[in-house]
């Protein structure tokens, strides 16, 4: 069963790779396209930082330290916009402040 999935997705996949490189995607194909990344990191992220342990909504900010973390992430990536700096950073105040609520 591994296998067959295995083929399939791999066959799904490999379809585009002989078309991509003779014709070229719409220009608003290729715009939507950019936001496939970001839509993608976020449907990963804020279920896990508005409910965290899989329990119900979690939405004060003064017993999630998630919340703090990722408001952290937005303010420091924002404004210096340094991928490493910005995970340091959030882990930091997340780890932080748990520890001071904790």
């Amino acid at each position: 069963m591994i296998a067959g999935m295995a083929i399939v997705t791999f066959a799904i996949r490999y379809v585009m790779f002989p078309i991509s490189g003779r014709r070229g995607f719409p220009t608003p194909f290729e715009r939507a396209l950019q936001y496939v990344p970001p839509a993608v990191l976020a449907a990963i992220i804020v279920p896990s930082v508005l409910m965290p342990g899989g329990g119900g909504l979690d939405l004060n900010p003064l017993t999630n330290p998630y919340i703090a973390g990722a408001l952290g992430a937005c303010i420091v990536g924002w404004k210096w916009k340094n991928l490493l700096l910005t995970i340091v950073s959030s882990m930091g105040i997340f780890l932080g402040y748990q520890w001071l609520i904790q």
